[in-house]
């Protein structure tokens, strides 16, 4: 006499836990992941008497120089003559946009005219200037 077996057993993997794993992967992912954030280029700038912040950071680039002659806006490095291009593109995004100058103090007056001159030409005219304050004891 044959017995038949009632149970049968399924091919299938078991899904059921995927979701546990999942989440447990993000968040071990979430927890050990360490984002640096670039601050641009090493520049030494000088010292000034008074400064003034600036209204808001949302509306505002920073160009970078360096005693080197690299030049970097927003944290991307770009050649002198494609200032133009790159800043025109941001003063039609951003209309109201105040453009800081970081310029080494050891930085040739030669690097900063061109630098001012391809601002002026992408009619990025509100400029601001970035200096340490003097401290006095």
């Amino acid at each position: 006499m044959k017995i038949n077996r009632k149970t049968k057993s399924s091919k299938e993997i078991s899904t059921s836990s995927m979701p546990d794993i999942i989440f447990m992967l993000l968040i071990f992912f979430m927890v050990t992941t360490v984002m640096r954030e670039f601050e641009g280029l090493n520049v030494t700038v000088p010292r000034a008497q008074t400064i003034k912040k600036l209204d808001s950071k949302r509306n505002t680039s920073y160009v970078w120089a360096t005693k080197d002659g690299l030049v970097s806006i927003d944290d991307k490095l770009v050649n002198v003559e494609d200032m133009n291009y790159v800043m025109a593109q941001k003063i039609i995004a951003r209309p109201k946009l105040t453009v800081s100058g970081k310029f080494d103090k050891d930085a040739p007056m030669e690097l900063i005219t061109d630098i001012h001159e391809e601002l002026r030409e992408s009619n990025a005219i509100k400029l601001s200037y970035s200096a340490l304050t003097e401290i006095t004891e």
